[in-house]
């Protein structure tokens, strides 16, 4: 009996838990000291949209590179550069990690003329104004991101280099 008597205690305890959480008018909130995860979608980190906005641009070099790619008779060092930029854009996407629904990515596109208009010295401005914003990034980025982000400006300002000795 001593075994049943026990058992009695815990059913009735646990038959009455529930009804001394609701009347305790438990709120999420109050269960911890964090953000409440069923008031809203959490914010994006400043990582994710930094990523975000890189991949945007990424994604801007390489529109203005398939015009001038496929153009006869464009340079034949193009394309190349154009599959170094793809390269970029899937390192990237990898490190982005978005929670599902996640808005898509704010572009930041990169000053210039519509992509029609492609010249190699437009090119080559649009790789310089590109390294010179992933370098302005740096300071605010977290270490591996800013470790990929001085590699791509890095990239960039090499194409630039590649792009003035073509000339245009």
């Amino acid at each position: 009996m001593p075994g049943t008597l026990a058992r009695r205690r815990l059913l009735a305890s646990a038959a009455a838990l529930p009804l001394l959480l609701g009347t305790a008018g438990c709120q999420a909130a109050d269960l911890f000291a964090g953000p409440d995860p069923l008031a809203a979608r959490p914010r994006l980190s400043p990582t994710v949209i930094a990523l975000q906005e890189v991949i945007a641009a990424e994604e801007d070099l390489i529109r203005r590179y398939r015009p001038a790619v496929g153009r006869p008779p464009g340079p034949p060092e193009l394309a190349p550069l154009l599959g170094q930029h793809e390269q970029h854009l899937a390192r990237l996407r990898d490190r982005l990690l978005e929670p599902p629904g996640a808005r898509p990515p704010r572009g930041q596109a990169i000053p210039g003329p519509p992509h029609a208009e492609v010249t190699v010295a437009r090119l080559r401005a649009a790789e310089q104004a590109s390294a010179a914003a992933l370098v302005q990034r740096l300071a605010t980025a977290e270490p591996s991101v800013a470790q990929l982000f001085a590699s791509i400006a890095a990239c960039h300002v090499t194409h630039a280099a590649v792009l003035s000795g073509l000339g245009g």
